[in-house]
């Protein structure tokens, strides 16, 4: 795994609550970085097939107007 040197800061309570992770777990503060950020990216990226297939059929009686009759100004 190719990784990348990067430096940012935290809040004092987010570097406490890390090196309990770090402690609890016995991996570096990086890894813990690593799977939060992991974490955070995949549930950041919304999925439009998943909305797509809970509202489907939502409304079946719904009447979209005639194409004729909309506005094009």
């Amino acid at each position: 795994m190719a990784t990348t040197r990067t430096q940012i800061y935290l809040t004092d309570e987010q570097r406490r609550k890390i090196d309990k992770i770090v402690e609890a777990e016995g991996v570096s503060l990086a890894e813990v970085v690593r799977r939060a950020l992991d974490s955070y990216l995949s549930a950041a990226i919304p999925d439009p097939r998943g909305a797509l297939d809970h509202t489907f059929g939502a409304l079946p009686d719904i009447e979209a107007p005639n194409r004729d009759e909309w506005d094009r100004g």
